[in-house]
C-alpha cells in the first residue's frame, strides 16, 4: 500500500473529503427542511407498493437527465452533446478506472485514489489486455475533451451551440468553470508524461508522450500530476457553493419529485433543492418573450434562481415576468420556476385578511342536476364568451348555474400570482363554499386562469373542465352539431390553458368541426404569450403590445380569415392590435349552431 502513495495525491484527497462532507450537510438540511405536507407525501409513497415501480422510473430518469441530458438534447442537439460528453464521459472515466484497478489487482487491497492516478503508480502496465484498457480510457478522455472544447468556444460565441446568448455568470462560477476545464487537459498531459517514460499509455496519451523529450517528461511528470490533483481539489472544494452543485442535486430532486413532493406557497427544503438543481444552461433565456421581443434579459428563471439561492437582490427578476410558463416548459430539469417566483412575490404585511366579507351574503344556488358555470372576470369584460356559452347550454338542454353572474367573484389566482396569498386563499374558501353547497355536478369555466386555479388550487370534490373540453365532449356525443364553414382559422394556445394545464387537442378538435385549422409556426407548448398577462405589473402597455404583436405576426403568417383563442384575456389583447377578426372558440361554435 505504501508504494502507491505520493504527496501530490493529497490535494485530491482533501478536496474529495470536503466535497462529500459539505454535500452531506446540505442534503440533511434540505430533507429536514421539508414542510409537513411534503414529508407526508414522502412517507405515503415509501409505505405503499407504489414505491417499487417508482424505483425503476427514478433510475431511468436519473440516467436520462443527469448523464445523457435527453431534455437538453431535444431542445438543442449541439448543446446536448456538450453537456453529455462532459457528464457521461467523466462518469465513465471514473467507473472504467475503478473497474480497471479491480481487474489489475484481482480484487486484492488497494488505496481508493489509485483509479484516479492509475497510470502514475502502475508503471509496468504494458502487456496484453492492458493496452485495451489504456485505449478505452484515452477514448473516453478524448470524448470529454471534445465537450470541453465546445464549452470553451460557446463561452466566446454562443451560437456555436445554437444559443442566442450566454448566461451571465458570477465571477465565482467563472473561476470554477476554468478549474473544471483545466482538469482534463492536465490529466492528458500527466498521463502523456508518464507514458513518455514508461510506455503505458493508450493511442492518445502514448502518441503525445512519444513526442515529448525524455528530459522534459522527467522534469514535468510530477508537476503535471500535482497540477491535475490541485485542479480536482479546487473544483471539489468550491463545487457545493457553485452552479455545478446541480450535478449532485438533480438526482435528489428527481427522487423527491417521484415521491410526490411539490412546491408550496412558502419556501422549504425542497425549494433549496430546486434552486441548487439549476445548471445555468440559459435555455430559459432563449425562449422568454421578454428577451426576444423586448431585449430584457436579466429577469429570466436562471437569474431568479441564482439570486434567490445566493441571497442577492432580485426584485426586478421577481416582479417583471409574464408568468407564461415558457421557461417552465423549456427547463430541462423541470424546476417549478414560477412557483418559486410566486413565493418571492409574497407581499407579507400588505396581504391583509377579511377583504371580501361582503361575499358572505352571497347565497349558493341550489344547482342539483345542473352544472356550475364560472365565466371569470375577463369573460365578463368580453361578454361574447359568456353569452355564447349560455346559448350553447340552452341548445343542448343543459341546466346550468352561472355562479359569478351576480356580485362577480374572482377565482383568486391573479392575487396569488402577485403574492397576496392570504387574500387569494380567502377568495378560494368563499368560492369553494358556494360550489360545494350548490351540489352542482361539475364546474365549467371559460377563463384558463380560473380553470387552472379551480383545478390545481381549490381541491374541489367535483370535476373541473374548461369550456373547450366541454364542447369537445358534446361534439363527440353528437349533442352539438355545428355547421362546417370554409373559414381558415389560426388557433392561439393560451399560456394558462396550454403550458399551464396541457390542454392542446380539445380546442383544435372543436375548431375542426366548424373550420379549416391553419398550422402556425409556434404553437402548443411554444405558443407566444399575448403579452397582457395579469402575472406582470411591471411592463407598461407599449411593451406589452410589442409582445402581443410578436404573437400576432406568428398567427397571421399564412393570412388566416380568423384568429381563434380560448382565453378572454388573449382575445381582448388581440382585438386591440389586429384587423383580422378574433373570436373565442365558444363564439365560433355558437354562431354555427
Amino acid at each position: 500500500m505504501s508504494s502507491y502513495f505520493h504527496p501530490f495525491i493529497l490535494p485530491f484527497c482533501i478536496g474529495t473529503l470536503v466535497l462529500f462532507a459539505v454535500i452531506a450537510v446540505k442534503f440533511y438540511r434540505w430533507i429536514s427542511g421539508l414542510d409537513r405536507k411534503q414529508k407526508k407525501n414522502v412517507w405515503m409513497s415509501l409505505l405503499t407498493v407504489r414505491i417499487f415501480p417508482s424505483l425503476w422510473r427514478i433510475f431511468k430518469e436519473i440516467v436520462k437527465e443527469v448523464l445523457l441530458h435527453v431534455n437538453i438534447t431535444r431542445y438543442n442537439w449541439r448543446m446536448g452533446y456538450m453537456h453529455r460528453s462532459i457528464a457521461l464521459g467523466w462518469f465513465l472515466l471514473i467507473v472504467t478506472g475503478f473497474v480497471e484497478t479491480l481487474f489489475h489487482f484481482r480484487g486484492s487491497g488497494h488505496p481508493p485514489w489509485l483509479g484516479i492516478f492509475f497510470r502514475f503508480f502502475v508503471r509496468d502496465y504494458t502487456y496484453g489486455i492492458s493496452r485495451v484498457w489504456a485505449d478505452v480510457m484515452d477514448l473516453l478522455l478524448l470524448y470529454v475533451l471534445s465537450g470541453v472544447s465546445i464549452a470553451i468556444f460557446k463561452s466566446i460565441y454562443s451560437r456555436i451551440v445554437g444559443m442566442r446568448k450566454n448566461t451571465r455568470l458570477r465571477w465565482f462560477d467563472i473561476c470554477l468553470r476554468y478549474s473544471l476545464w483545466l482538469i482534463f487537459p492536465m490529466r492528458l498531459l500527466s498521463e502523456s508524461a508518464t507514458a513518455a517514460l514508461t510506455g503505458n499509455g493508450g493511442f492518445l496519451t502514448q502518441g503525445i508522450g512519444d513526442m515529448m523529450p525524455t528530459e522534459f517528461a522527467q522534469v514535468m511528470e510530477v508537476p503535471f500530476w500535482t497540477a491535475y490533483s490541485t485542479c480536482l481539489c479546487v473544483f471539489f472544494v468550491l463545487f457545493p457553493f457553485s452552479r455545478y452543485m446541480h450535478i449532485f442535486t438533480e438526482p435528489l430532486l428527481i427522487v423527491f419529485r417521484s415521491l410526490g413532493v411539490r412546491e408550496g406557497s412558502q419556501p422549504t427544503g425542497y425549494t433549496r433543492m430546486e434552486l441548487n438543481a439549476c445548471s445555468r444552461c440559459g435555455i430559459c433565456i432563449d425562449g422568454c418573450p421578454l428577451d426576444k421581443d423586448l431585449n430584457i434579459n436579466d429577469i429570466q428563471g436562471v437569474y431568479l434562481l441564482r439570486d434567490v439561492r445566493h441571497g442577492l437582490p432580485h426584485r426586478n427578476a421577481t416582479e417583471n415576468c409574464l408568468m407564461c410558463d415558457q421557461c417552465v416548459v423549456d427547463c430541462p430539469v423541470g424546476i417549478e420556476i414560477n412557483e418559486i417566483r410566486k413565493q418571492e412575490r409574497n407581499k407579507g404585511t400588505l396581504d391583509t385578511h377579511d377583504n371580501y366579507r361582503f361575499l358572505d351574503s352571497v347565497k349558493s344556488f341550489n344547482a342539483i342536476g345542473r352544472i356550475a358555470y364560472f365565466g371569470g372576470c375577463m369573460s365578463h369584460l368580453t361578454p361574447g364568451v359568456t353569452e355564447s356559452m349560455k346559448k350553447i347550454f340552452d341548445a343542448v338542454g343543459q341546466k346550468y348555474w352561472l355562479m359569478d353572474e351576480d356580485k362577480t367573484i374572482c377565482c383568486g389566482r391573479p392575487l396569488l400570482q402577485q403574492g397576496f396569498i392570504a387574500q387569494a386563499a380567502e377568495l378560494r374558501r368563499k368560492n369553494a363554499r358556494l360550489i360545494v353547497e350548490s351540489h352542482a355536478q361539475y364546474l365549467v369555466t371559460s377563463c384558463p386562469i380560473c380553470y387552472q386555479s379551480f383545478k390545481k388550487e381549490y381541491n374541489l370534490p367535483i370535476k373541473v373542465i374548461h369550456h373547450t373540453e366541454y364542447l369537445a365532449v358534446l361534439i363527440r356525443l353528437g349533442k352539438l352539431k355545428p355547421h362546417k364553414t370554409g373559414l381558415k382559422v389560426a388557433y392561439h394556445d393560451p399560456c394558462e390553458l396550454g403550458r399551464g394545464c396541457n390542454i392542446y387537442d380539445e380546442p383544435r378538435e372543436v375548431l375542426q368541426a366548424v373550420a379549416d385549422l391553419v398550422r402556425v409556426q409556434k404553437e402548443r407548448e411554444h405558443s407566444i404569450c399575448c403579452g397582457h398577462s395579469l402575472g406582470n405589473t411591471a411592463l407598461d402597455v407599449e411593451k406589452q403590445d410589442k409582445v402581443r404583436d410578436a404573437a400576432l405576426r406568428n398567427l397571421t403568417a399564412d393570412h388566416p380569415d380568423l384568429i381563434a383563442t380560448a382565453c378572454p384575456m388573449c382575445k381582448k389583447a388581440f382585438q386591440h392590435g389586429q384587423p383580422t377578426h378574433v373570436k373565442d372558440v365558444a363564439e365560433l361554435i355558437a354562431e354555427q349552431l
